[in-house]
């Protein structure tokens, strides 16, 4: 009787146990909004944002609510960086180069002006790229440049003589 009595209360503390702890995980589903994909929602809810959408060569493009007054460089950093390019099998990041265009919508005009950053990822961040605050409707494209390798090369012109050779073949077998 004592055994049964004991597993009859180490079943209702473990029953306890599991509700509480299924009402704490109701309570964060709550606080967190469900979002379509590509969608991310980085700002606290309640905290002042903005949507801005990324593009580009980024891990992970799509539109961002953002706390107001992000700065570019930040965004990157919620878009989870820009993409590696790689060449022979290592990051090259030694040849890469940065061109990260901002478009920001004027509301009054309803029009459009795009600024461009242009750098080396090794290079200092010019001035205007880290203090620019993110707005409403900003878009930013990120793409990531490199110097082609040998490789880059050789592709280009294995393709070129695969496709020849093709034709010439193909041109012997119908003329027989």
């Amino acid at each position: 009787m004592k055994k049964s009595g004991a597993f009859l209360l180490l079943l209702i503390i473990l029953s306890i146990g599991l509700q509480s702890k299924n009402v704490k995980a109701q309570n964060v589903s709550q606080s967190i909004t469900r979002m379509a994909e590509g969608f991310v929602r980085i700002a606290e809810p309640g905290v002042f944002a903005d949507t801005v959408s990324v593009f580009g060569d980024v891990n992970s493009p799509g539109r961002y609510i953002i706390p107001r007054n992000t700065k570019i460089h930040e965004l990157l950093g919620y878009a989870r960086g820009p993409m590696q390019q790689r060449s022979g099998g290592q990051a090259d990041w030694n040849e890469a180069r940065l061109e990260i265009t901002v478009s920001k919508l004027n509301p009054a005009t309803d029009e459009r002006t795009q600024e461009t950053f242009k750098f080396k990822y090794e290079e200092e961040y010019p001035e205007e790229y880290t203090k620019m605050p993110l707005g409403n409707d900003d878009i930013v494209t990120i793409q990531v440049r490199r110097r082609p390798s040998f490789i880059d090369y050789a592709r280009a012109v294995s393709t070129v003589v695969g496709a020849t050779v093709a034709a010439i073949l193909l041109i012997d077998r119908l003329g027989e």
